[in-house]
């Protein structure tokens, strides 16, 4: 065969026998100087992506080591299965002798005294009577100090904490002053404030006066089971109606215990399915967003020779680089926030944790991030991809339509409210993407009120009465509050971005018009104003729209987060301002990108163009 036979062979059988790798490069070739042309866009959507998968990386994190503290803590204290109060000894004889029962401590004497005064005030508490902590079931650990002797007192550490009393403090029992000799932990009943009120420990050489100025006295045993699994249901057949007997089985006392670092894990569960699920809302609205320029690029590369696939292909590959880079991002951050904020119960031993995220948790949230930006991005990457090469590069303004009606009213009208409403009118589409962005920026803040106000139901404040400290804080509020406002960061954050976004395609994609507007006499004040009132109307309707929508995430969220208790509506007082702020807040946010992009040259606008 000749070489001009072999000139004249179509181009499309070499391309055709292309190797898949060499397509591949292709692909990875395009779709990067996509990215590098969208620097902007690619950034916003890498930071929201990366948000949500920062959060579900943290709730991970913290359930990696949740239960670590306590099992270490339990370990050093041989912690009981059963712990057991009663008020007649001689029922401490038939729970001890059941045959469940392998191993009992030694009885000890308790009682409540409602006058443990202290420099923050005086409350209610528990004293267990204990000459030495030794024992073969429940031992206390001491943190710090030593053991009890006669005129002294070992607190519970997170009594202590609450009391802030520490080794070689004084504090007064019934008006009698005692020295705090040390600090210990211990896993018979859960800490303080989970379970009220406070315990201290003494020694019998001070009973007389103890039992003296007592409220009550029980007798306690600490129960070791032949199969600890059933401590729950021992603890129930043995607690009675009355009273008199009181059961704890060792599974209650660890879901008290560690109680905060759960409501901690659940919030930040719920924030991380929340912002999961706007986050594909959101980057929908963003590729809708770019639908004309992902249909002018789809035609271009088309004109050039370019298959469909190759166009769904380079365009779905933007996307799911921008998808894997903030998983692996997140992946990073999370574990690096998780050491930050992990930290033992203080009514625990303290222990060094190194919270993991684990391959199911690494697994879920690359899962999770890539199913975010495939979902969202793929319908519209396969409509650019089968629009015709002619209608793709074809202008997607609508005409205008002149009536005489129109024309007196346009007459009527200032300046920069016709400029607004000529682009409402010319880009239906542009205004309609724009309230959906808007709508779902109100749902980001409505979400971030909704995980407040649960979360306050959750944790709710210290209370208050004799078995609390006066002025002490509650440790599971002080962590759901810095749960809460890392959520509420992260969501008000995505909905600043969404906003900006929104201001900044705007004024690029209306760049050619208004350079037009300012060719022909509008002033740069006229068109700012006019592309903001261009942006009140899909914010009015976004203001009331979003309030349901972001109720509606956050439970959908909290359901498959598998947290479905809680109030999840907050007050009205909360949500009627929202509609005002949203007008007021894009008023503001529109005017400075405006101001900036409307700052290039007309000249040079309409030559690129």
């Amino acid at each position: 065969m000749t070489e001009a036979a072999h000139s004249s062979r179509p181009r499309g059988s070499t391309r055709s026998r292309r190797s898949p790798a060499a397509r591949l490069r292709l692909v990875v070739l395009l779709a990067t100087r996509g990215l590098l042309r969208h620097r902007a866009e690619a950034l916003l959507l890498l930071v929201a992506i990366t948000t949500a998968t920062t959060t579900l990386s943290v709730a991970f994190a913290f359930g990696s080591v949740a239960d670590l503290p306590w099992e270490r803590t339990r370990a050093l204290t041989a912690g009981p299965d059963v712990w057991v109060r009663v008020v007649d000894d001689a029922a401490l004889d038939r729970v001890a002798g059941a045959a469940e029962v392998t191993a009992a401590g030694r009885r000890h004497r308790m009682y409540q005294v409602d006058d443990l005064a202290s420099d923050r005030g005086r409350v209610s508490a528990l004293v267990q009577l204990r000459d030495r902590p030794e024992d073969a079931v429940d031992r206390p650990a001491l943190v710090t100090g030593t053991w009890a002797g006669a005129g002294g007192l070992v607190v519970e550490r997170a009594f202590a904490d609450a009391l802030a009393v520490g080794p070689g403090d004084t504090v007064r029992l019934s008006g009698r002053p005692l020295r705090v000799t040390g600090i210990a932990v211990t896993t018979s009943r859960s800490p303080y404030p989970s379970n009220t009120p406070g315990l201290v420990w003494a020694t019998s050489v001070d009973d007389p006066w103890i039992a003296a100025a007592a409220e009550h006295r029980y007798t306690t045993v600490a129960l070791r089971l032949a199969d600890p699994a059933t401590a729950t249901t021992f603890a129930a057949s043995v607690t009675s109606p009355d009273g008199t007997v009181q059961a704890q089985p060792w599974q209650a006392t660890r879901e008290w215990t560690l109680s905060d670092q759960r409501l901690v894990r659940d919030a930040l569960l719920i924030g991380a399915w929340t912002l999961a699920l706007l986050a594909i809302a959101g980057v929908v609205v963003l590729a809708g967003g770019r639908m004309a320029g992902c249909h002018r690029r789809a035609g271009l590369l088309k004109a050039v020779g370019a298959t469909p696939r190759l166009v769904a292909a380079v365009l779905l590959m933007e996307h799911l680089a921008v998808a894997v880079t903030a998983a692996g991002a997140g992946l990073l951050l999370g574990g690096i926030t998780a050491r930050l904020l992990v930290r033992p119960s203080v009514g625990l031993v303290d222990t060094a944790l190194s919270p993991g995220i684990g391959p199911t948790g690494v697994l879920v949230v690359v899962v999770m991030a890539v199913s975010v930006t495939s979902v969202a991005t793929l319908p519209p990457a396969l409509r650019a991809a089968r629009l015709s090469t002619v209608r793709a590069l074809a202008e997607t303004t609508r005409p205008p339509r002149r009536s005489p009606l129109l024309i007196g009213l346009s007459a009527r009208t200032p300046a920069p409210f016709l400029i607004g409403l000529r682009q409402v009118a010319r880009r239906p589409r542009r205004a309609v993407l724009a309230t959906l962005n808007l709508t779902l920026t109100v749902a980001m803040v409505v979400s971030a009120l909704t995980m407040r106000h649960h979360l306050d139901g959750k944790g709710g404040h210290m209370p208050t009465g004799p078995d609390f400290v006066p002025g002490a804080g509650n440790p599971i509020v002080e962590r759901l509050d810095r749960a809460a406002l890392a959520v509420m960061i992260a969501l008000l954050a995505m909905a600043a971005m969404n906003v900006i976004l929104l201001c900044w395609a705007t004024v690029v994609d209306t760049a050619r018009g208004t350079a037009l507007l300012r060719a022909v006499g509008a002033s740069l004040r006229q068109v700012t104003v006019g592309l903001t009132v261009a942006q009140l109307a899909p914010a009015l309707v976004a203001g009331l729209a979003g309030i349901p929508l972001g109720l509606g995430f956050v439970r959908v969220a909290a359901r498959v987060a598998g947290v479905e208790r809680g109030e999840f509506t907050p007050p009205v007082g909360w949500l009627v301002p929202v509609p005002l702020a949203t007008l007021a807040v894009v008023a503001v946010l529109m005017a400075v990108p405006a101001r900036a992009g409307l700052r290039r040259p007309v000249t040079e606008i309409l030559a690129s163009e």
